[in-house]
């Protein structure tokens, strides 16, 4: 199954970087309020969805651009295309993302950058590679010198003063805090230490699955704000290794509101 995902988001990969020299011709919509989508994420989509229907048809899905498709215990969690602004304005911070659930249980991750040629991935007990060197979360014991990630919350503005204190409470310890603007690989570079730690308001569920079983498997955390396992249905995540978690938590909890929580 990592092999067939694997397949798909290479495939997928290729589509982007042919359409990424034509980006003025390419067709976009807005979903919502910052929230764009175009026909380069929707054929994205439906040839990662082809290459895993073929081998596994009875096989279910939740992808970003089409939604839910029953299927049986395994449901694919697909975004083709994370961090779509990014890839419409050619600034080169994009990736897709391929993750399996059984039984509700994360079991196979890809995170693809086709502009870099970086492939992550991971399955459950397998641990996490990137380009089959295996990955390790940084040893960093302080957000004093720590490089943290984030997302603004462009999607849920009425978060938005909850986050700029939690942003504030962060940057006052730690080395820097950058904003790239594709999740799947911010967490991605949490589990290669590139990151030393991340969080975000409001994630999909298809942002995140891929990058969260790389963190575990490369030895890091992941919570949801409430120090729970709720992130997939919260979309609040905080992430890095065991210690560092808890600093970033302990840091912006004082900011947390009641709908955060």
């Amino acid at each position: 199954m990592l092999t067939i995902a694997v397949r798909a988001a290479r495939s997928a990969g290729d589509i982007i970087l042919r359409s990424a020299d034509n980006l003025d011709r390419i067709q976009v919509d807005q979903k919502s309020k910052n929230d764009f989508t175009s026909e380069v994420d929707r054929n994205a989509e439906q040839e990662i969805i082809k290459i895993i229907r073929t081998a596994f048809p009875d096989h279910g899905f939740l992808a970003e651009e089409s939604g839910e498709q029953i299927g049986n215990d395994y449901v694919w969690v697909i975004d083709p295309l994370d961090g779509t602004t990014n890839f419409l304005h050619g600034f080169p911070q994009y990736a897709v993302s391929i993750a399996l659930k059984i039984k509700g249980k994360l079991e196979v991750g890809v995170v693809y950058d086709p502009l870099r040629d970086e492939l992550f991935t991971a399955s459950r007990g397998g641990g996490a590679m990137l380009n089959n060197r295996r990955l390790r979360v940084t040893k960093q014991n302080s957000l004093r010198g720590a490089l943290i990630g984030t997302g603004f919350p462009f999607k849920k503005q009425e978060h938005l003063d909850a986050y700029l204190q939690m942003f504030r409470a962060i940057c006052i310890d730690a080395a820097g805090i950058r904003r790239a603007g594709a999740a799947a690989l911010d967490l991605a570079y949490v589990a290669a230490g590139r990151l030393d730690g991340f969080w975000e308001i409001g994630l999909h569920e298809w942002d995140m699955a891929a990058g969260v079983l790389l963190i575990q498997e490369a030895g890091g955390v992941v919570t949801d704000f409430s120090f729970n396992d709720n992130y997939l249905e919260s979309g609040n995540l905080i992430a890095g290794n065991p210690r560092m978690q808890q600093f970033i938590y302990q840091a912006i909890q004082p900011a947390m509101t009641d709908k955060l929580k």
